[in-house]
């Protein structure tokens, strides 16, 4: 069974970062594309970033920079930098497997992160 264990979030100021980290068990995970998505309150889950099993990155265009995706294939966990956070970036991060930018399999518990001053 496929499992995501997200962790890191929590309240930061505007401007600030934090490091996202998910643990995955039950899946080839070197081989596949793990990445992230987030759900702000009243909003459609939407796509972050990805990394594929070559270590090419995908983002989001509302990224810019700001964040950097990485993974640990001895660790099976997949990592997201975000720095310079705004207040649109409070939402719940979830991360999964991707084909394109599209998520194939079941959510985790996610990690809350809340901009805010």
């Amino acid at each position: 069974q496929v499992r995501f264990v997200e962790s890191g979030g929590g309240l930061v100021q505007p401007g600030g970062s934090l490091r996202l980290s998910c643990a995955t068990s039950g899946l080839d995970f070197s081989g596949s594309t793990i990445g992230w998505s987030r759900q702000a309150p009243g909003k459609e889950r939407e796509f972050v970033a990805f990394i594929n099993r070559y270590r090419y990155t995908e983002y989001a265009n509302f990224v810019n920079g700001r964040f950097t995706i990485s993974r640990d294939n001895a660790k099976n966990t997949v990592y997201l930098q975000m720095n310079s956070l705004k207040p649109e970036d409070t939402a719940v991060y979830y991360c999964n497997i991707y084909v394109g930018r599209l998520p194939v399999s079941s959510w985790g518990q996610g990690t809350q992160v809340t901009v805010s001053s």
